[in-house]
């Protein structure tokens, strides 16, 4: 039996204001009934593998499908916004500037972040760019400085309420000033002391850190401590020879008419070569290992040209006085006399000896390396052997000095 017209209108209404939700329906259903509805669907799959397998294999293609879209999606619009972005540059930055600051809390909290996650990776990008521009660097510390002064005191007042500091720094402070009034009632200059910056220093430890950390650096030091003294042994054997053909080259370019060349270079350049041909491996040594070599090994040479003229001159005044002993005994005398009557005191006759033989001695020697100081020593110990051996007139020094320091 049909309902009434009435009826029928009273329900349409009634479920116009209160539709039923099939969606919320079914999830109560299925939050009810998950393991029922679990083992079903397994019943199902067993008994309809192939309908399963084609029906995952259909949504994975719906999945892969949908993915592809969506990836195209964003790249156009990445692109789009790319070009957007090199067309208009300038509302590009001022949307930036206005975006960071209207959130500058949250600017600052991924900065803050970020710099947790990566310390290390931002202070070394922080200090590479300071080393990069170091004038630039120096400028900006300079401004922050006069803009922030109260903070500056604020930092040094906190640094110096640590008794321990405030105390070290008051002792510096102390040393230095004594140090400088004591230079300054010497008559000599204020010290001068180079201060290495924050970049110098890391780049200092940069290069200790490459030439510590090569694992060729042994084998590099060996070849050139080997070269070096080679080279040294080689110059102090042959270095004269060398130089005297050098010299005679020298004078037959001059002859022809060549330009003028060094003979110290045309030593040393075939010095090197010979040690070069004579060694087993050359092959880490560079040209900077070459001219240290070279540098030092003209140091070992000055200095043992340097010895062997004060050697050659200490022995020259000992066997002088050996030999000339008599006579400069009475020209000993007769100063000592000529000394009392100009009124000064009488100087010991073996130092007025030594003294005439040195000036003798100093005529006759080499002597261009050596420096006042060094005769004044090589008098004390010609004294000395004089003094020590009772030299006989005819006695001669032939044994070999002491090597000390001299110059």
């Amino acid at each position: 039996m049909d309902d009434p017209p009435e009826e029928a209108a009273g329900a349409q209404k009634a479920l116009a204001e209160h539709p039923f939700d099939e969606t919320e329906k079914r999830r109560q259903y299925v939050a009810a009934n998950r393991d029922r509805i679990r083992e079903m669907n397994r019943l199902w799959r067993s008994e309809h593998l192939d309908r399963s397998r084609e029906l995952n294999r259909d949504s994975m293609r719906r999945a892969a499908a949908r993915r592809h879209r969506e990836a195209e999606v964003r790249a156009l619009g990445r692109e789009r916004a790319k070009r957007w972005r090199v067309e208009h540059p300038e509302r590009r930055r001022e949307y930036q500037q206005r975006w960071v600051a209207e959130n500058r809390e949250k600017v600052r909290e991924y900065y803050n972040r970020y710099y947790e996650a990566h310390r290390d990776e931002v202070n070394a990008r922080a200090a590479a760019r300071r080393d990069a521009n170091p004038e630039r660097t120096k400028q900006v510390t300079r401004q922050w400085a006069d803009r922030n002064k109260e903070r500056r005191a604020e930092l040094q007042r906190n640094r110096r309420s640590d008794p321990e500091i405030y105390q070290s720094e008051l002792e510096a402070n102390a040393a230095a000033r004594r140090l400088k009034r004591s230079l300054s009632r010497a008559g000599l200059p204020p010290k001068r002391i180079h201060v290495a910056t924050a970049a110098e220093r890391r780049a200092n430890e940069r290069d200790a850190d490459a030439y510590f950390n090569d694992p060729s650096r042994p084998e590099h030091l060996r070849q050139f401590t080997v070269f070096a003294e080679s080279l040294t042994e080689h110059m102090l054997k042959n270095g004269a020879r060398m130089r005297e053909f050098a010299e005679a080259y020298v004078s037959s370019r001059a002859n022809i008419g060549l330009p003028p060349v060094s003979a110290d270079n045309i030593v040393y350049a075939r010095a090197v070569e010979i040690v070069a041909e004579r060694m087993r491996r050359v092959d880490l040594l560079t040209g900077r290992d070459v001219a240290s070599a070279v540098r030092s090994t003209k140091a070992a040479v000055e200095t043992e040209e340097q010895w062997l003229q004060f050697e050659n001159l200490v022995k020259m005044v000992v066997n002088d006085v050996g030999r000339n002993r008599q006579r400069y005994h009475s020209d000993a005398d007769f100063e000592n006399r000529a000394r009392v009557n100009r009124g000064l005191a009488r100087v010991p006759i073996e130092s007025l000896i030594v003294q005439f033989a040195l000036q003798d001695a100093l005529q006759c020697v080499p002597r261009d390396m050596l420096t006042a100081n060094d005769a004044r020593e090589a008098a004390r110990i010609a004294k000395l052997f004089i003094a020590a051996s009772s030299l006989r007139p005819e006695a001669l020094v032939d044994g070999t000095i002491a090597r000390r320091s001299i110059g």
